[in-house]
């Protein structure tokens, strides 16, 4: 990207604006990224004629246009994450011999978007297309883990956030923040039973190159049928598995071939 800083300097004002709650002044823009004011305001100008930046006067503030909601809708046509994570998802179930799914994070919630289920194994709830309590989830706990502790505490505001199915799992954000300090201690997250009472799962994240969730992979079983070493294994076949859609996400060729060996 060094050869080309004009097009790095307009991504990350992309990327920056993507993230913000509301829209931003150029002055924002330039100090959070370290731009010359005149260099932003440049940008700002390209970026508008193409309409991925729409100006709001009344407020001075700049927020994403229409051709940007358009590459967003691409994206979501396209499903590459589906299509990058559904072999080694399927993989993952043969080598493991229990269901295994990707999930992605929809705000206080995991939506489930690839299922596999193992041969003779009984039907799960978690489906494609359902969603459950991330707080309860391994794999929405895999992925709160990765957030910000700032975007935790703004997910889950008060008590009446922590919705239980089987009355166990955290009931406040001081007992979630327990829960995610270990799945980072431990690099894998762990639920037993606050789903589905009598079955257990593990889920690791799929992380981008910045750091955050973009899913997670996670193995489901009977509780009672896997002793403490299989589950070790199936951590580590989780983590695999996450790392190779990671890695096919991002292009990374010698992380894909190392980790689908």
């Amino acid at each position: 990207m060094s050869n080309v800083p004009a097009a790095a300097q307009v991504l990350a004002i992309l990327r920056h604006l993507s993230r913000q709650p509301q829209p931003v002044a150029a002055a924002t823009i330039s100090r959070d990224l370290n731009l010359p004011r005149s260099t932003t305001y440049h940008l700002l100008a390209t970026l508008m004629a193409e309409g991925f930046v729409v100006h709001l006067p009344d407020e001075r503030r700049y927020s994403l246009g229409l051709s940007a909601y358009e590459l967003g809708s691409g994206y979501s046509r396209q499903a590459p994450l589906q299509r990058f994570a559904r072999v080694p998802v399927a993989n993952l179930v043969d080598r493991a011999g229990h269901t295994a799914h990707l999930a992605v994070l929809h705000g206080r919630e995991v939506v489930y978007v690839i299922e596999e289920r193992a041969p003779r194994r009984p039907p799960l709830i978690t489906d494609v297309g359902v969603r459950l309590p991330a707080h309860l989830t391994a794999s929405g706990r895999a992925m709160l883990a990765a957030l910000p502790a700032a975007q935790v505490r703004a997910l889950f505001p008060d008590r009446d956030a922590f919705v239980l199915r089987h009355d166990v799992g955290p009931r406040s954000l001081s007992a979630l923040r327990r829960v995610l300090a270990d799945v980072r201690r431990r690099g894998h997250a762990e639920e037993d039973g606050e789903v589905t009472p009598g079955f257990a799962s593990v889920a690791v994240p799929v992380l981008t190159p910045d750091g955050r969730p973009a899913a997670s992979v996670a193995v489901t079983y009977p509780a009672a049928e896997v002793t403490a070493a299989t589950r070790d294994r199936i951590v580590g076949l989780v983590a695999e598995t996450a790392d190779l859609v990671a890695a096919r996400l991002t292009g990374d060729r010698a992380v894909a071939r190392r980790t689908s060996r």
